[in-house]
């Protein structure tokens, strides 16, 4: 097998979970008595476990999840391919962010921006996602079978409701933010690019990244646009949800969809 053959392949066992952290390791780590930990090898965070593992292996919390250690991100960028792999994607978007920003003047605007991306960390984070980006007026949050489990699908959906939640839709106080989501699954390349001088960034591409990336777009402040594919996914009922037929610029077919508010969910809790 060429390196590249064998990187791909080590792409496709941690994005698909089929590159489960050894037994003997977990169990090791599992020794030290300190909470949180990784929860994939129980790689410590705090305590003197964390601080042992901190000065030995130079291992910490990660910056894609800080509930997962860098140990894991690491072992990716240091083999450079890619794999497809079967994922839930979930965009969220400002509506109107450029009248928004003009309105508030950029100082009053990168604070808005800062707390959304506060927010969006926060249940990124909580619902194990892979935090792919948080820029300008969009973030972006990947659930793989390697991080969320074989039930993504359901738990971005759930990840969708608590993002509209964290900035206002559902609660007694004004909602502070405008945002539309979209949530779709499909096969989705994921992997390193990067220039002939080593700097390299993870990125995913396919047909399943850009509809959710159109989805998101169109979604009006406060909806979640499912994907019929990410409902069947899912398992939720989705019966009682409105349902739309849209054509996304850029995209051949329409694309069946499920509109979803907060609270309109049934069965989308952990």
């Amino acid at each position: 097998m060429s390196e590249n053959n064998s990187n791909d392949e080590i792409w496709r066992q941690v994005l698909a979970g089929d590159n489960q952290a050894p037994a003997k390791l977990r169990h090791f780590f599992k020794q030290f008595p300190a909470d949180p930990r990784c929860r994939a090898c129980n790689s410590p965070f705090r305590g003197v476990g964390g601080r042992l593992v901190r000065l030995v292996l130079r291992n910490g919390p990660s910056k894609i999840n800080p509930h997962f250690c860098n140990a894991c991100y690491n072992h990716l960028v240091a083999n450079p391919g890619g794999a497809e792999v079967e994922m839930t994607l979930l965009f969220a978007d400002i509506r109107g962010s450029t009248t928004l920003a003009q309105e508030l003047g950029t100082t009053a605007y990168s604070r808005l921006i800062n707390r959304f991306y506060i927010a969006a960390t926060h249940v990124f984070s909580e619902t194990d996602a892979w935090i792919e980006r948080l820029v300008g007026d969009q973030v972006i949050g990947l659930y793989l079978p390697g991080m969320a489990g074989t039930d993504h699908a359901r738990i971005a959906i759930h990840g969708a409701e608590e993002l509209l939640r964290a900035v206002g839709y559902g609660g007694p106080g004004d909602v502070w933010l405008p945002v539309g989501v979209g949530v779709h699954t499909g096969i989705t390349f994921m992997g390193s690019v990067g220039t002939d001088s080593g700097m390299r960034d993870i990125t995913v591409l396919g047909d399943a990244a850009n509809t959710t990336a159109r989805l998101s777009s169109v979604a009006a402040a406060g909806e979640i646009l499912i994907s019929d594919i990410a409902c069947g996914h899912s398992g939720i009922d989705s019966t009682g949800l409105e349902a739309r037929t849209l054509q996304l610029k850029g995209r051949a077919e329409p694309i069946d969809v499920r509109v979803a508010y907060v609270d309109s969910l049934v069965a989308v809790s952990r």
